[in-house]
């Protein structure tokens, strides 16, 4: 088994470890595919439910105390025809971007941004202070995009091979 050193500097301290090369590539690999699927499957089922609006949800579901409490109403009434396709099309296709490995720094991007208004939206926290699954999922993204997951058996390997994002490398922003 295959091992490396990693080495690195965590809050002003220097941290190394090693790591199993193999595991880590499994580990990788399926916490993209959870993640995929978790999204893809929330926003399929609301794009092929023609009944199914975000308004509910922001209307009712809001928490008392809730710190943005007049911004989800304002949503709900006044946008709801962007918010309802931005979030069932986002949620879709974010979690496609996952399970294909396509352009997975984007997709990672803003799907943790999502998880930042879900989050937002949770708020007073009904079991913590702080954390919830909204911000482990962020996170969880995050470290997808960080270490280019989309490398991993996934369509970013061949898609930065391309003569066009040879020429443009700013795109692998967007990959990985």
């Amino acid at each position: 088994m295959t091992t490396r050193q990693l080495d690195t500097e965590l809050f002003g301290r220097d941290v190394e470890f090693e790591y199993s090369e193999r595991w880590f590539g499994y580990a990788l690999l399926g916490l993209r595919v959870v993640m995929g699927w978790t999204f893809f499957y929330a926003g399929i089922t609301k794009v092929l439910d023609p009944e199914w609006s975000a308004s509910g949800f922001l209307l009712n579901a809001i928490p008392a105390g809730n710190p943005f409490a007049g911004f989800w109403p304002m949503l709900a009434n006044e946008y709801v025809g962007v918010i309802d396709p931005l979030n069932a099309w986002g949620l879709t296709l974010v979690g496609l971007a996952l399970l294909l490995g396509a352009f997975v720094r984007w997709a990672a991007f803003w799907g943790a941004v999502m998880m930042l208004f879900y989050w937002a939206a949770s708020l007073p926290l009904e079991n913590g202070l702080v954390i919830d699954d909204h911000l482990v999922y962020a996170l969880l993204l995050f470290g997808l995009g960080a270490f280019g997951a989309g490398r991993l058996l996934g369509l970013d390997a061949v898609i930065e091979e391309t003569e066009f994002v040879r020429q443009t490398p700013a795109l692998r922003l967007f990959l990985g």
